[in-house]
């Protein structure tokens, strides 16, 4: 039993949260409620997700040496050694074959392409690209945008460019957040976990973040406010912004008051303010546009 624990913690189920971003184009479509839509939705995100713990394993096994000295990793289960290597490559192969087996069900090309290039990306990203300062959260934040591109190819929803931009946008605010904490943890131990942070420090990160998170609020409140959205939903789209607006400003507390932004998944799962925070925005947006209140 502690070994099959220390499977489901590598595989990382509780991150499988992020590949929620593949409903949400058809969520914003008003193509989500059709069964059968919903069905194939729930299908491609099994068969992401599997892929996406493969590429979580696949990271790990990379970062055997590193996470044993960061403070939080060295307690995942390869760096403490719960797992072996050799079990971890077994791992990896057999969600791979699961999630392409899942693929070829669903026998749709265009996410079978979306999911390949993230799976050639993440892999690049874990051998070499993590390395490169920038470039590395650069590459989280497209990770997010090709679960959109998935998202709507499953239901051939075409993706705007408000929601493209925001999710990119977005996703680099948390991605920064994550590395104020590595740097965080090296100012204060001294022990490096990641190569790359000699191109991070706080000033340039505070800078960032705080750049990121004004270009979110911006850009969600002109997404609101423009004439195609007000057109298909309505006047009162903009009420939604008041949930973003708490989000960003309460993640932005939890980066630099609280000091707990290595992990976006985990706060999300933990923080029940931002829990209620992302529920009021789910159910006034579906108050908004699918009821027309």
């Amino acid at each position: 039993m502690q070994k099959i624990r220390s499977f489901i913690k590598l595989i990382r189920v509780h991150q499988w949260v992020k590949n929620l971003f593949i409903f949400l184009p058809s969520f914003f479509a008003l193509k989500i409620l059709p069964l059968e839509n919903l069905l194939h939705l729930s299908l491609t995100f099994i068969a992401f997700s599997l892929l996406a713990s493969a590429v979580y394993v696949f990271n790990d096994w990379m970062d055997i040496s590193s996470d044993k000295i960061h403070p939080v990793k060295r307690n995942r289960p390869l760096a403490s050694g719960k797992v072996s290597p050799t079990e971890g490559l077994l791992l990896i192969l057999g969600l791979l074959a699961l999630s392409a087996a899942l693929f070829l069900y669903i026998d749709n090309q265009k996410v079978m392409f979306f999911s390949a290039v993230y799976l050639v990306q993440n892999i690049l990203y874990s051998i070499k690209l993590k390395h490169i300062a920038i470039l590395d959260i650069m590459l989280i934040a497209i990770g997010f945008v090709i679960r959109l591109l998935i998202g709507g190819a499953v239901t051939e929803t075409p993706l705007s460019h408000w929601i493209i931009l925001m999710t990119l946008v977005l996703a680099l605010f948390l991605a920064l957040a994550k590395r104020r904490d590595d740097v965080f943890n090296f100012t204060r131990t001294g022990e490096k976990a990641r190569k790359n942070l000699q191109g991070y420090n706080m000033d340039f990160l505070n800078v960032a973040i705080t750049i990121m998170a004004t270009v979110v609020i911006v850009c969600y409140i002109m997404y609101c406010v423009s004439p195609e959205i007000t057109a298909k939903y309505g006047d009162q789209i903009y009420l939604t912004s008041f949930f973003v607006i708490l989000g960003v400003l309460r993640y932005l507390q939890l980066t630099f008051v609280w000091l707990i932004s290595g992990s976006p998944t985990a706060i999300l799962l933990k923080n029940h303010f931002l829990q209620l925070i992302l529920v009021g925005w789910i159910v006034s947006f579906f108050l908004i546009i699918y009821l027309k209140i």
